[in-house]
């Protein structure tokens, strides 16, 4: 009675994996997982210096904000160089209102008279803000957001 149990099991997982293996997998594309998958063409990055273009409307609540302008030729970003807090950690740059980086972003010295420095859990600012490229979305979006709160 063991054995035969056995042997119907073995049986039924046997058919299964072959089942499974035989169903044709597509990618979220359509097209066939095998098939050769070519890099979308480069982009320019939207806007151009800093400064000369309006800021991108967030999307939704707590939506780190995008970068409205181009990032070639600046530096790595690293923990001891950061070219975005050259203009970022300041409310005005060279008579130009720009948006200072959030208050979640910095902290407190120990000494009350000195000022604030940043956090250095945040230091990496492309893993949250990003610059933006005009290109043909790669899968269907129909995400609208809540534009305007």
């Amino acid at each position: 009675m063991k054995m035969t149990l056995k042997i119907s099991l073995a049986a039924v997982l046997s058919l299964a994996s072959c089942w499974s293996t035989a169903q044709q997998v597509n990618s979220i594309r359509g097209s066939d997982v095998t098939s050769i998958d070519n890099a979308p063409i480069v982009q320019p990055y939207v806007g151009s210096k800093p400064g000369q273009q309006a800021l991108i409307v967030r999307t939704f609540k707590e939506q780190p904000p995008l970068i409205p302008h181009k990032v070639d030729g600046f530096d790595e970003i690293t923990a001891t160089e950061n070219a975005c807090l050259d203009c970022h950690s300041h409310t005005e740059f060279r008579g130009q209102k720009i948006p200072r980086a959030g208050k979640s972003h910095f902290v407190q010295p120990a000494s009350t008279n000195a000022a604030q420095v940043l956090d250095m859990q945040r230091w990496q600012c492309n893993s949250c803000h990003v610059p933006q490229i005009d290109a043909k979305p790669l899968v269907e979006n129909v995400f609208k957001g809540n534009v305007g709160q």
